[in-house]
């Protein structure tokens, strides 16, 4: 067993906290070993921990002394089991009281596990009085690090939530984007934030793109706390609303939220992107372009073609593009990273990777969007848009607009065949036929046909193709 970490000193109310944080991560067959003497805490711990589970439907938590054991419906889709072994008097009786069974299939919360012998790979809770002030008490989380080691966030997150008064609020887990990042909701009443948990020392970028933007008057969700050194922000919470999720519900709002997307990236481009964040730049994009070549071809079956595609993206970069001043691309624009908020400005997700870039590259990533169709009408309205509203010059913009797709959906052709093949993350291919009808789009425009032939005799990602990528 390892010491995975240590919260010293906790009052209640910051030993609640962390039964609530660990409520939020907890699954089916995980165990739960509370240690400590009469009056630690462990009731107070696992009575946080289990109405953090319950939510509205939370039920009174006694002690089970008496009852030695105590059963709770979780509507998260699994049992809570809350045990306490002081006055069992050999470990068979696990067995008697279904703990064996119920160690596998539910979440198991125990007090005094040392009466009931070796527990099936427990996080040892261990709360202890503080030395100094009886009223706090040191918490130490132990167990298997292959297991448990996600553990070690845990106490840094009741910290902060601590610190910054959101102590009693519950966490809900949201869906997170393609990285290592984790969110959390946080409902304390009528009121509502979201934590953001990165790696440690991560959050410096997020932290200067949002004020850059809030600065301006975009709706960048407000930092309300933050450990950057831990990589920990709670932010404003900016509601469930995301763009694609109105589209699907109501697609005839779609030539009025794709209007209001455009507007933003033209009121973005009025401002001089910041010298913090790095240039995507013809040799970056050419890189960048590069996954395609080592990942697709080989993995369609054609070995060896397309090998030239990072420098004629480069070289086509430098004759479109180069004469265009860069402005703020936030890189990942698109209706995934949208909130639409009614007659409110829309709100920004997801602005951390923010580049100096040619003025198409975001507005082509929020109209070719691999994860939905954009019809061809809403596309050429809005690049006409844009053309009209910044008076740029329209036969070069939509050369430029041509290439940096062409690019944009190579390398996520690329990354998607890595994806599936280096990680299993197989539920990307679905997107490929859509990626590819756009590439085609793209590569039809005259100025790309050094391009187009670069990509000659690689097949497109038919069935049998995506079947041969899965392998």
């Amino acid at each position: 067993m390892t010491l995975l970490a240590t919260l010293d000193p906790a009052d209640a109310d910051l030993t609640a906290c962390l039964g609530r944080v660990m409520a939020a991560v907890l699954k089916p067959g995980d165990v739960l070993a509370l240690q400590g003497p009469v009056g630690a805490g462990k009731t107070h711990f696992a009575r946080a921990f289990i109405r953090a589970r319950q939510g509205e439907a939370a039920e009174d938590v006694p002690s089970p002394t008496f009852t030695l054991v105590q059963t709770y419906a979780d509507p998260l889709g699994t049992e809570i089991w809350h045990a306490d072994l002081y006055r069992l008097t050999h470990p068979d009786e696990l067995a008697e009281l279904g703990l064996d069974e119920a160690m596998r299939e539910a979440i198991v919360l125990i007090e005094w596990p040392e009466h009931g012998g070796p527990l099936p790979e427990p996080l040892t809770v261990a709360l202890e009085p503080h030395v100094d002030f009886p009223e706090l008490r040191r918490i130490t989380l132990s167990g298997s690090e292959p297991h448990w080691g996600f553990a070690t966030r845990l106490p840094v997150i009741a910290r902060l939530i601590h610190r910054a008064g959101w102590a009693g609020a519950r966490l809900l887990p949201l869906a997170g984007d393609a990285s290592s990042r984790r969110y959390f909701r946080l409902l304390d009443g009528d009121r509502s934030a979201v934590l953001m948990d990165a790696a440690p020392g991560t959050t410096d970028g997020y932290v200067a793109m949002t004020q850059w933007l809030r600065h301006r008057d975009f709706h960048a969700p407000e930092i309300l706390a933050a450990d950057q050194i831990e990589g920990l922000l709670l932010l404003e919470d900016l509601g469930d609303d995301l763009v694609a999720r109105v589209l699907e519900a109501d697609p005839a709002l779609a030539p009025r939220i794709y209007d209001r997307m455009t507007d933003l990236l033209v009121d973005l481009h009025r401002h001089a992107p910041p010298d913090f964040v790095p240039r995507l730049d013809g040799p970056e994009l050419a890189r960048q372009v590069g996954l395609f070549a080592e990942h697709y071809p080989a993995a369609a079956g054609t070995p060896g073609l397309g090998a030239d595609v990072a420098p004629v993206v480069e070289a086509l970069h430098e004759a479109l593009c180069e004469t265009i001043p860069p402005v703020l691309g936030l890189r990942d624009f698109h209706a995934e990273n949208l909130l639409w908020m009614g007659d409110k400005p829309l709100g920004l997700l997801d602005f951390q990777d923010a580049v100096a870039v040619h003025p198409a590259y975001d507005l082509v990533s929020g109209l070719q969007d691999a994860r939905r169709e954009v019809v061809p009408e809403i596309e050429a309205a809005q690049i006409a848009r844009y053309v009209a509203a910044t008076g740029m010059e329209d036969a070069r913009f939509r050369a430029a607009y041509a290439l940096l797709g062409a690019q944009r959906n190579l390398r996520i052709l690329g990354i998607f065949t890595r994806l599936a093949q280096d990680e299993g993350k197989r539920r990307y291919l679905a997107f490929m036929p859509r990626v590819w009808a756009a590439l085609q789009r793209d590569l039809a425009h005259p100025a790309l046909a050094p391009l187009a032939a670069a990509l000659q005799g690689i097949p497109a990602p038919t069935p049998e193709v995506i079947e041969r990528i899965v392998g």
